[in-house]
């Protein structure tokens, strides 16, 4: 095996093996419990209690209820994707003489050089704030007025997002976690986040999901026939503190 990037790939592989063959089992409870010292699954659960507690208040169920959360399950997937490698793989770039760059891509990829520091896997809170009180509050309601839709359909379209928050948050959590996959279903999602980080980050940016929108939008190619990324720790060739932790 004469490429050094392929080497130090199945040296990085070798030594998770040996660490997983040392760690004792981590239970899905263990982990649960880990989960929750962290601020980010707090404050999407504030915002979720705060939007479910708005819904009540309102009244009004509807069958149009059930229209908010179908259709943003259905488009979650491609939001995923398009958040992951327009915002999070954002390249910074000077303008006007200014470097242009955000918090959440500078966490992206001192996340990508250290998949295992547990603080990077979550969404930085500050930035979580924004989302939460911007496009996760203010926006569906607004654009819901626009359109005369009902208070009542608007926030159940921001319940929905709040429970979304939580599910990628804890999906995203428990790939970098030390727990094992036992389902096939989460294998799938496990394998699919891996490739991205250890294989290459130009492919599988699927969290959520095994690659829904991956498969559609044509970044899920058969991982034997992509060489490894040597920059798949270090995003853009920027040297930001890569890590040889596997």
């Amino acid at each position: 095996m004469s490429d050094p990037v392929e080497q130090r790939a199945h040296q990085r592989l070798a030594v998770a093996e040996r660490r997983l063959a040392r760690t004792p089992a981590v239970t899905l409870a263990a982990t649960g419990r880990a989960f929750w010292r962290y601020p980010s699954p707090w404050i999407i659960s504030g915002y979720l209690v705060a939007t479910l507690t708005a819904r009540v208040v309102v009244g009004g169920w509807s069958r149009a209820d059930l229209l908010a959360p179908v259709v943003f399950l259905v488009l979650f997937p491609v939001v995923e994707w398009l958040i992951h490698v327009f915002i999070l793989h954002w390249r910074p770039r000077r303008v006007a003489g200014v470097e242009v760059d955000t918090l959440l891509a500078r966490d992206h990829r001192r996340h990508h050089a250290d998949p295992r520091d547990v603080p990077l896997v979550f969404i930085p809170w500050r930035a979580l704030l924004w989302v939460v009180a911007l496009p996760g509050l203010a926006l569906p309601l607004g654009v819901g007025a626009l359109v005369g839709a009902e208070l009542s359909v608007a926030l159940t379209f921001v319940m929905t997002l709040a429970v979304v928050l939580l599910v990628y948050e804890w999906t995203h959590y428990v790939i970098h976690s030390d727990y094992k996959p036992r389902t096939r279903a989460y294998k799938a999602v496990w394998r699919n986040h891996r490739l991205h980080h250890y294989k290459s980050e130009h492919y599988w940016f699927s969290v959520t999901t095994s690659g829904t929108s991956d498969r559609l939008l044509r970044t899920y190619p058969d991982p034997a026939t992509v060489p490894t990324s040597p920059t798949a720790k270090d995003l853009h060739g920027r040297g930001a503190g890569v890590s040889a932790r596997p």
